[in-house]
């Protein structure tokens, strides 16, 4: 993303907030740091969905995920509304839940027409649990359990198959029931420029049925009365800048899809996964929501041309580029501590239990001072968590003007995998959310507190301490 902010404001917080680069076209979230509603108040403060973070650390304590509603509702709609623009047949988008799974946030994409892709029990049962109407939801996973597969087929939801294992034991689970929707995982051999943990779409991957078993897999399933196959699934990565791998996903699909006639399988269904990019620095690049969605059905539908085959529906199912701005996380800043000619260390009073993107994948991210939005940025510091661990370093070189013990540090595009991978390392409660609209907040998560940390704990009657 190249900065189009004007030269005054390139020093201080205030560069961070939303601008329209293209008069012509909607600002695109993934490619915003902030979400699309801040702006700075009189007092010089961070606002987000109308509410002044200051004043929401204060109601609701720190650190605190704060989820701007207008953002998330936008992405969802751009890109529902992208694919009704370009596709020319039937679609749907399905909010990839395992970026943030929790009631509200699947109500909200529930109501802006989108479906629900889970990869767990408590994740369906979440979605279930929100009101999501099983027929929009998908259920992934390359291990899923029998009881997660018999909650699956009770609910009626549809179960993306990844392996032979799980064909075996779905015919048996099936044998005296109507048949239940499925899809078949099939792993596409397409690499991309991401991170190794999150990369996907390569052959070497744990994840769904390789192509030289395509045959076998194709004439096991045509046989199975219990599984009604209606589609493809393949999925080629995570924090995906490129648009030429989803491209070439998009045209082997397509040939697979064709493939199965031959078989006798009547499927109608084509999920071309998601993993489309975010800024988390002002220097990432990302394709915009509509740009990558365009391509996407333009290949479908030229290839579909090409082989002489009816428009499948098209399923997409983005989880970072639809929630990771609309949330930020504010902390409470603490200790500083200056080691000579090396580093400034500023503390926050959470770290790597509430964010552990940055010790798992040396994740970047950029960080503002909200009470001081206008602030000039002074100083280059590490922002460390309170963790008892040396690697619990949130930024290393964090651009911030002079900050004061009480402070309230913001850092950026936290909605996708912070919340959903937080623990209670050293024991510390996770934090509470709130989602801000039109100047009100509203919990949505509770903060955990010391009791909620001890509810599953057993202490067996031999442990307990005798009186004496």
């Amino acid at each position: 993303m190249v900065s189009t902010h004007p030269t005054e404001v390139q020093n201080t917080g205030v560069q961070y907030l939303p601008q329209k680069r293209n008069p012509n076209k909607t600002i695109s979230p993934n490619q915003e740091l902030l979400p699309l509603t801040a702006k700075v108040n009189s007092d010089d403060c961070l606002e987000i969905g109308g509410c002044d973070v200051t004043t929401l650390v204060q109601q609701f304590g720190s650190p605190l995920y704060i989820l701007d509603e207008e953002t998330l509702r936008s992405a969802c709609r751009q890109y529902r509304d992208a694919f009704e623009q370009y596709y020319q047949g039937e679609s749907q988008v399905l909010y990839a839940s395992k970026a943030w799974n929790c009631l509200a946030v699947c109500a909200i994409a529930a109501s802006e027409g989108l479906g629900i892709d889970v990869v767990s029990g408590g994740e369906l049962y979440t979605a279930l649990s929100a009101g999501v109407h099983p027929d929009k939801i998908y259920l992934h996973g390359n291990n899923k359990s029998q009881p997660e597969l018999v909650l699956a087929i009770e609910s009626g939801v549809t179960i993306v198959v990844d392996n032979w294992h799980e064909l075996h034991t779905l015919v048996k689970l099936t044998e005296n029931t109507q048949p239940i929707r499925i899809m078949l995982r099939l792993t596409p051999g397409i690499e991309c420029h991401t991170h190794e943990y999150i990369r996907t779409g390569h052959l070497d991957s744990k994840f769904g049925f390789d192509p030289n078993d395509l045959d076998e897999v194709f004439t096991f399933v045509s046989k199975q009365p219990s599984l009604n196959c209606v589609g493809l699934h393949a999925h080629i990565g995570s924090q995906i800048f490129e648009l030429q791998p989803h491209q070439d996903l998009a045209a082997v699909m397509v040939q697979w899809f064709r493939d199965t006639a031959k078989y006798g399988l009547n499927l109608t269904e084509l999920n071309i996964g998601g993993g489309l990019g975010i800024c988390y620095t002002e220097s990432d690049d990302p394709p915009s929501i509509e740009d990558w969605v365009k391509i996407i059905c333009e290949v479908i539908q030229e290839t579909c041309a090409t082989e002489n085959i009816p428009l499948p529906k098209l399923l997409c199912e983005p989880g970072r580029s639809l929630i990771a701005t609309s949330c930020v996380t504010a902390y409470t800043i603490g200790a500083t501590k200056v080691v000579p000619e090396i580093r400034t260390y500023v503390s926050v009073d959470g770290g790597m239990s509430d964010n552990p993107r940055p010790i798992t994948y040396q994740s970047v991210y950029r960080a503002i001072v909200a009470n001081q939005m206008s602030a000039p940025i002074t100083q280059t510091v590490t922002v460390a968590g309170k963790h008892c661990e040396s690697g619990d370093i949130l930024i290393k070189n964090a651009q911030l003007p002079k900050t004061e013990p009480g402070d309230i540090l913001v850092v950026m595009a936290t909605g996708a995998y912070n919340y959903s991978m937080a623990s209670n390392y050293n024991r510390l409660p996770r934090p509470a959310a709130v989602v801000v609209a039109n100047g009100e907040a509203n919990l949505i998560l509770q903060r955990e507190t010391y009791q909620d940390l001890i509810r599953q704990d057993c202490l067996p009657e031999r442990l307990k301490k005798s009186e004496v």
